[in-house]
């Protein structure tokens, strides 16, 4: 397994060109045009940020975690990362980190996963699932439920067993940890900044997330 790449960012905050403050259980959708950077902080430590990718002209050719895995020979997601779509697309490429580990196995919650991990009575609860559709509902007819890949967690903690098993654990990131991503290609962002309230990585307590934008 690689080693852990971190990385502080030059880019200061009042150089952006967007600033957004995502609630938690609220979701997020942009397009970043090439050399166009994303930092995503993690405002009050261990909220998991839900994540697609999508190239932008052609929305079916979506993140690939498989193929993402095998080209980087780790399944966590750290600075030089190269993030690909189904087509093997190059999308984005994360240039700064100062978590240093993100998940890319553990999916997105919905309403299904929450009753078979936690109990029946959770199936009403909010979840990923739910705020990536409706993000993807301002697109039309564009995208479906099979557009809905398995998706990147950053800051998630989801280690792997010697059984090769997942396991969801207390989280690895603090309060203003950040990833950071410039677009390769013209790349549709989708962020579900996760509403889970039975999972002890975010301490059962769902936080903001901060998301900054810098031009080429």
């Amino acid at each position: 397994m690689a080693t852990l790449q971190y990385k502080v960012s030059e880019r200061q905050v009042e150089e952006a060109i967007n600033n957004y403050i995502v609630p938690a259980g609220e979701g997020w959708t942009q397009i970043l045009e090439p050399g166009q950077v994303l930092r995503i902080v993690d405002l009050e430590g261990n909220q998991a940020a839900d994540t697609l990718f999508y190239d932008a002209d052609h929305p079916t050719d979506h993140y690939s975690a498989v193929n993402t895995i095998q080209r980087q020979g780790n399944v966590y997601l750290t600075t030089g990362s190269v993030l690909v779509s189904d087509s093997g697309k190059e999308l984005v490429k994360i240039v700064a980190d100062t978590c240093g580990r993100h998940d890319t196995l553990g999916g997105a919650c919905s309403a299904q996963s929450n009753t078979v991990r936690y109990s029946h009575d959770t199936l009403p609860m909010h979840n990923c699932r739910d705020t990536f559709m409706l993000q993807l509902s301002k697109y039309g007819s564009r995208f479906n439920k099979r557009d809905l890949a398995p998706n990147v967690n950053f800051f998630m903690n989801v280690p792997v067993t010697p059984q090769g098993g997942l396991t969801f654990e207390d989280g690895v990131s603090a309060p203003g940890l950040y990833v950071e991503m410039k677009a390769i290609s013209r790349t549709l962002v989708l962020i579900s900044n996760c509403p889970q309230l039975n999972n002890p990585c975010n301490a059962y307590n769902p936080t903001p997330i901060q998301l900054l934008i810098w031009d080429k």
